[in-house]
Parts: structure tokens; C-alpha cells; sequence
């Protein structure tokens, strides 16, 4: 995409409301400042409406499933309803199953846990570490970080084209990267999996809270994503997409909920008939409040409309971008370049100084809170950053000096509840830290970079 230079906003769409945007925190020079969140691929805010949705339901918390009890009838007409929303929400097709989880990490293992026997699977570098590691049990193929999408596709094809013949493959792939916020060529690589009989499940973590995602449009076969970053409460997540692997599976965990019946053997053992519906993979009293805060968010971001959501969201890439071009000894982390569509996630270094350095920086002076290190994508940010390892240094010291390899990078992050004035601000105090310097003494403490007391 190509950056704006433009002074004013275009006619947008307000921010929509979320938790915390009242919240002041200390400075270490003195005085408060309101809090400026934009560590949002971490963790985003709650909607409020999400949570006053959460606080409305919560008098009429039961159990679910099986009681009897008007307050259980409601919880688990509540669940069920939640998860006919979500699905919804994903394009699912009729015949998919959506499994409520804890996260995306959670949602991949589950997955993982559900292979066929002999599965070979395909995943780039470039993953997040959720998307990485639960493939344990299967033979893994990791592919180089690819320099353009059109060479995404071209790597997953050979790959793919060079694999044992019909038997069982899966490719695991971002839809937007928790590094550099690009857009991945997710349709094109889904086309590519299938054209060589391999599956695909889309890692939407990343592009949910800030794109529709139609399982049916992208053809992909699964689909995972965390609530926590879709402006909902921590504690819950999906897998949504075919039902034949999982149904064929064991359970991901064995308990009440997820078997039908359940006898026992004269020779003192115990036999069990599992479910075939999603409950197979949900043992134990499902998170139901999680479940519907995920419903709930939605439902809110279908009604305030991605295309709004969306445009608001590049002017704030665009605004961002273009700060930190001016900000010297700064360079922006890219695999796609310039040019490519993003999401509101951009990751940075700066000569001269630590990663950790400047995001304490940030927070003790400014308010402000980002996040500094290797995102749980060690090989992307480490192939991005040239490959450097070395450990970090001590965070009072000047870091990486000009002309030197970084060693970790500052990652800012925003979406559909951030208001100008906090990217406004970030741009200002980053550009305010490299020019003038940090005003307050910093050290090195458990690991972390902290102001001296």
C-alpha cells in the first residue's frame, strides 16, 4: 500500500467503544496521562458492549446442558446460540463443526491431536509459534520465509508437488502476520493445498478482529482464532471447519460432556461412546460466558461493518507508517514491502537503541504501551532482523548502534477502539526519545527493561 501524506482525516467511523479508555496511569516525570493501549495483537481491548452483554447474562449463569433447571435451559440455549453466531460470523458450511476452545493455540493443538495417521504437514517460517509447534506427533516440512505472496504460493506448491503421494497432509498459514501486520495469500495457497490433495486451516488470530473471514470464500478447511484479540475476554477461542478428522479422533480430553455413554465391563474396565458433534472435543463445563462474549463481538463488529472498520483502520496505518518514516535510524519490518495491505500491526527498530529500551521508554514517560522482543515468531523476526542472534543487551545501554544488526524490535498495534490521539501521540514520543533522549534512568531487572526508582 502507499503511504498518505495527507494532514487531515477523510469522514470515518468513530472508534468503537471499549474498556479502558478512561484509564489514566503515573508517569515517572510526574503526573498522570490517559492510557494509550496499542499492544492490540496481543491482547485487545473488551468492547463495552461485549462486556455489558457478559454483565447482563451473568444473574442467570447455570449450568449447561442437562439441567433441568430454567437457568440451565438458558445457559445452554445461550452456548448453542453462540456458537450457531460465530459460525455465521466465519461462512461456515453446513456440515462444519465449530469447537469453543481456549485460544488459537489451543484450537491448533487440538487439531494437531486430531491428524490422521501419517499426516505431513506444511508450514512457513513465518508462523507464529501457535501455528509452529503443537505439530509433535507428525512429520513437518518448514518452508523459508517467502519474499513475495506470489512466492508463498509458488514454495507451498513445490513442496507440496515433492511429498509421499495420497497420503494425509495438512498446510497450517497466517491470514495476517502478528509481526508485520501483512496479508497473506490465503485463497491462492488454500487452491494450491487442495490442487495436491492437502488441507488447509487458517491461522485468522490476526485477521479476524480486523477483516471478514468467509470459510466458504477462502475454501479453506479449518479455521482458529482467539477471542482475547477479537475484543473479547480472555479464556476462549475456535476451530471451526470439517467434521470427518475431528470426528474420527480421540478426544482432546477425556471427561463428562464429551462421552454419550458409558459402561462397565464385567472384567472391571470401563467402554465409552464419545459424541460425533463438536461436544466430542468440549469434556468439562464449558466456558459458556467466554463463549458468548465471542458471539457478542461478532455480532458488533458485523453491525458497525468491516468496510467502515477498515477504512478507519488503513488511515491509521498510513498515519503511523508515515510518522515513523521521518523518525531517524528507523526501519520498518517488511517481507512483503511497502506496497503490501496490512493490518493495523507494525514492527520497527531503531539504531542506537534497544527494543527493550524504548518500549519502557514509552510506557514510564509517555503512557504509552507497546510490545519489544520476538512476538512468539522467533525465526520471521530473526530472518527480518538478518538473522542475528545475539543475546540481548543491558537496556540502559545504547542497544544497536547505527549501522548494526538489532536484536529484537518494537511491535505497535491498534484496531477498531483506538482513537487518533493515541497513534498521534506514539509517533510524537517515539520521534521525541530518538531526537532528545530518554529523560529518566533505566536498567535491566528480571530479563525486563525498568526505570531506576
Amino acid at each position: 500500500m502507499s503511504v498518505s501524506t495527507a494532514a487531515t482525516a477523510p469522514t470515518l467511523c468513530a472508534p468503537l467503544p471499549v474498556l479502558g479508555r478512561d484509564v489514566t496511569v503515573p508517569l515517572v516525570t510526574g503526573g498522570e496521562v490517559g492510557y494509550a493501549a496499542l499492544d492490540y495483537a496481543a491482547s485487545a481491548p473488551a468492547l463495552q458492549r461485549v462486556w455489558d452483554d457478559v454483565a447482563a447474562y451473568a444473574p442467570y449463569y447455570g449450568s449447561v446442558h442437562r439441567g433441568a433447571g430454567y437457568l440451565s435451559q438458558l445457559s445452554t440455549d445461550l452456548f448453542e446460540n453462540a456458537r450457531r453466531t460465530v459460525a455465521g460470523f466465519l461462512d461456515c458450511r453446513p456440515d462444519d463443526q465449530l469447537v469453543f476452545t481456549r485460544s488459537t493455540t489451543d484450537s491448533l493443538n487440538l487439531l494437531a491431536a486430531a491428524l490422521p495417521a501419517g499426516c505431513q504437514v506444511f508450514v512457513f517460517e513465518t508462523e507464529h509459534h501457535a501455528a509452529l509447534l503443537p505439530w509433535k506427533d507428525a512429520r513437518v516440512t518448514c518452508l523459508d520465509a517467502p519474499r513475495t505472496p506470489l512466492q508463498a504460493v509458488a514454495a507451498l506448491e513445490r513442496a507440496l508437488a515433492d511429498r509421499e503421494p495420497h497420503g494425509p497432509a495438512l498446510v497450517c498459514v497466517t491470514g495476517a502476520s502478528n509481526v508485520t501486520g501483512e496479508l497473506w495469500p490465503v485463497r491462492e495457497l488454500a487452491a494450491a493445498a487442495h490442487a495436491h490433495g492437502a488441507r488447509i486451516v487458517l491461522d485468522a488470530a490476526q485477521l479476524a478482529p480486523h477483516h471478514p473471514v468467509s470459510v466458504r470464500d477462502l475454501d479453506v478447511d479449518w479455521v482458529a482464532f482467539s477471542g482475547h484479540k477479537l475484543y473479547a475476554p480472555f479464556g476462549s477461542g475456535v476451530l471451526a471447519g470439517r467434521a470427518d478428522w475431528l470426528r474420527a479422533a480421540e478426544p482432546y480430553l477425556a471427561g463428562g460432556g464429551a462421552s454419550r455413554r458409558v459402561t462397565r465391563r464385567a472384567d472391571g474396565g470401563v467402554d465409552v461412546q464419545w459424541h460425533e458433534s463438536a461436544a466430542r472435543h468440549e469434556a468439562g463445563s464449558p466456558n459458556v460466558i467466554g463463549a458468548y462474549a465471542i458471539a457478542s463481538a461478532c455480532e458488533a463488529l458485523t453491525e458497525a461493518g468491516f468496510d467502515s472498520l477498515v477504512a478507519r483502520e488503513q488511515y491509521l496505518v498510513e498515519k503511523v507508517r508515515t510518522g515513523l518514516a521521518e523518525v531517524p535510524g528507523m526501519r520498518i519490518l517488511s517481507l512483503f514491502g511497502d506496497d503490501a495491505p496490512r493490518v493495523g500491526v507494525i514492527s520497527f527498530v531503531v539504531d542506537g537503541w534497544s527494543s527493550s529500551h524504548l518500549a519502557a521508554a514509552l510506557s514510564a514517560e509517555h503512557g504509552i504501551g507497546v510490545r519489544d522482543g520476538l512476538f512468539c515468531a522467533h525465526p520471521l523476526v530473526r530472518t527480518l532482523l538478518d538473522g542475528d542472534s545475539r543475546d540481548q543487551g543491558e537496556c540502559g545501554a545504547s542497544g544497536a548502534a547505527p549501522g548494526e544488526r538489532s536484536l529484537d524490535a518494537i511491535r505497535v498495534s491498534f484496531g477498531a477502539g483506538t482513537p487518533d490521539e493515541h497513534v498521534d501521540r506514539f509517533v510524537a514520543a517515539v520521534r521525541e526519545l530518538v531526537t532528545r533522549g530518554a529523560k529518566w534512568r533505566y536498567h535491566t531487572r528480571d530479563g525486563r527493561c525498568v526505570p531506576e526508582a
